[in-house]
């Protein structure tokens, strides 16, 4: 090796490892996001407007455009009040675009004198971390797809925030342009199939899953829906998607037979398991950047309901 490539590569380390989220950060963002001071992010509080404007700082720091109009805040009604979805594009070398989602509210605060807050750690501030932890790895890239960033809110109240943006007339082509939309939900623990995994909901009802572990890399492994009685396919945001006949899918780590934090005060930072999904976060963002509209075009099969 030459001196002074020797010397531009120390230079430029910085680069060249860019890419890897850091787990500090991942602790950053999902303790800002679960902190008491967030008081449990229930749609139409302060704190809920104030976590959507943290999810759009994070966004402008990665330099990303708008989805639409002139903020990434995107305005909707809840019960007589303006509450907020939040919503940023990366654009790619292709208009077909892969989208990642996550809801940020959660169900607010307790009369339990000993702890008040519903933190949400795991529902769903996991989910928006692994989100923003997308943006945060392709910073400095230029994907194959376009990609885009959809933090909803009201999810904890019926999915209103997903059933609004999905309606957006100016939004109508670019939601047209989703090859599949990712949805992450309640991603904080390692899940029974092991560290580096999560499971998809409705996994019959596409070949998302096939198509992605095809390119997957370092063994990030997307399992099937172990939870199918349950029908979480229908029960989270990515249905507003769905029934648009858009591919839209949740992933997640969380034991549904077995997850005693669910909706409860314990869902808490103590929850998380942040070196796994620090490598969750890096492992997805490094099977994202090998995918492209040749390689990944998923379909729906004909067991998936519309309505």
């Amino acid at each position: 090796m030459s001196k002074f490539f020797f010397l531009w590569l120390l230079g430029n380390s910085s680069l060249l490892f860019s890419q890897e989220v850091s787990k500090k950060r991942v602790v950053e963002v999902l303790s800002h996001l679960a902190s008491d001071e967030m008081k449990g992010r229930e749609i139409g509080t302060p704190e809920n407007e104030t976590a959507a404007l943290y999810i759009a700082q994070k966004f402008a720091e990665n330099k990303l455009d708008y989805c639409v109009g002139h903020s990434y805040l995107v305005p909707f009604n809840y019960r007589g009040k303006i509450v907020y979805n939040v919503c940023a594009i990366k654009k790619g070398k292709s208009e077909k675009t892969l989208a990642f989602s996550a809801h940020f509210d959660h169900i607010g605060i307790s009369d339990n004198p000993r702890d008040q807050v519903f933190n949400g750690a795991d529902d769903n501030a996991s989910g928006v971390t692994a989100m923003i932890g997308l943006a945060d790895y392709f910073k400095t890239k230029e994907p194959d797809f376009s990609l885009m960033f959809i933090a909803f809110n009201g999810e904890e109240k019926g999915m209103k925030g997903s059933k609004a943006i999905v309606e957006i007339p100016d939004l109508q082509t670019k939601h047209q342009n989703i090859a599949a939309l990712f949805n992450f939900e309640m991603v904080a623990t390692v899940s029974q199939f092991g560290p580096n995994a999560l499971y998809m909901t409705g996994d019959e009802f596409s070949d998302v899953d096939e198509l992605f572990n095809a390119q997957s890399i370092n063994n990030l492994k997307i399992q099937p829906d172990p939870h199918i009685g349950q029908q979480l396919f229908y029960r989270s945001d990515n249905v507003s998607f769905v029934k648009k006949k858009i591919i839209a899918h949740s992933l997640s780590t969380v034991d549904m037979t077995k997850a005693k934090h669910y909706h409860q005060l314990n869902d808490d930072l103590e929850i998380v398991d942040f070196d796994n999904l620090t490598e969750i976060i890096n492992n997805f963002g490094k099977t994202i950047e090998k995918l492209n509209p040749q390689n990944f075009a998923p379909k729906y099969t004909d067991k998936v309901s519309f309505e």
